[in-house]
């Protein structure tokens, strides 16, 4: 294995767990073994370097990516759920980057004033909160009237948080709790909903037999159709379709 060190950690020497050693781990540290939690945190490192790697070209050094990756990672061992029917990676994946985004989203030049940016929070909650009253959008004046200020001032407040501000400045900041204009836009490709959901299905792929695997791969990745497949692995037209709609349904149920 090649050998990478990242603060002071030699990732060729981590520990790879199976799936049933992870669920003993887990199952210790819910009675409170601190020997199975740093044991099985520490084989779980991977998946902060893995996340980190999706950000090469960050301002941030890769070791404050993943310390800030390390506090999602040891926050996921603490409160994750043997009983929600999900693999640890699954539940840890989104945490772990919502750290590292953190970090990244802080080191930014950028700033406006605070005034300005207690408005800008309070103008965002409270159009909020009129469009989920009204179920339509709300205007500059319906905002004005709500937050009991000049419509001007909602207007400034929001111009001051568009264009010429970074998508990772904070509009507001209190107790170290951040609301940024990155988290006011959405995005429906890259969310980490959807790429929570590629790694549970991932996940119940790889749980798949030999065989269902490469039917589901001929299928879904090489486009073939039953018959194609059912000539090349020996198998009837019938047997093909059984086994893929089996495939299917325990990857949905896994899922699920």
């Amino acid at each position: 294995m090649r050998k990478v060190e990242i603060c002071g950690i030699d990732t060729s020497r981590l520990t790879k767990l199976t799936h049933k050693e992870s669920e003993e781990l887990l199952f210790k540290i819910k009675e409170g073994d601190k020997s199975a939690r740093d044991t099985f945190t520490v084989a779980n490192i991977r998946l902060v370097l893995s996340i980190i790697k999706r950000f090469p070209h960050s301002k941030v050094s890769a070791e404050d990516m993943f310390q800030a990756g390390m506090i999602g990672l040891i926050k996921s061992v603490k409160n994750f759920d043997l009983s929600i029917g999900v693999r640890f990676s699954t539940y840890a994946v989104p945490m772990i980057l919502g750290e590292v985004k953190r970090v990244i989203r802080a080191q930014n030049s950028l700033r406006v004033s605070r005034s300005i940016r207690d408005t800008a929070y309070k103008v965002l909650q409270a159009r909020s909160e009129i469009e989920a009253e009204k179920d339509d959008t709300a205007t500059m004046g319906e905002i004005a009237q709500r937050l009991q200020i000049a419509e001007k001032e909602v207007v400034y407040a929001l111009d001051a948080i568009s264009d010429p501000v970074s998508l990772y400045d904070p509009v507001y900041n209190k107790n170290g709790d951040a609301l940024l204009l990155m988290d006011q836009i959405g995005d429906e490709k890259n969310t980490d909903e959807k790429w929570t959901e590629n790694v549970a299905l991932e996940s119940a792929l790889k749980r798949l037999d030999e065989r269902e695997k490469k039917i589901i791969y001929m299928r879904y990745y090489e486009g073939k159709t039953q018959t194609e497949i059912s000539k090349e692995i020996g198998l009837s037209q019938a047997q093909v379709s059984r086994l893929e709609k089996t495939a299917l349904l325990s990857v949905k149920n896994k899922m699920a």
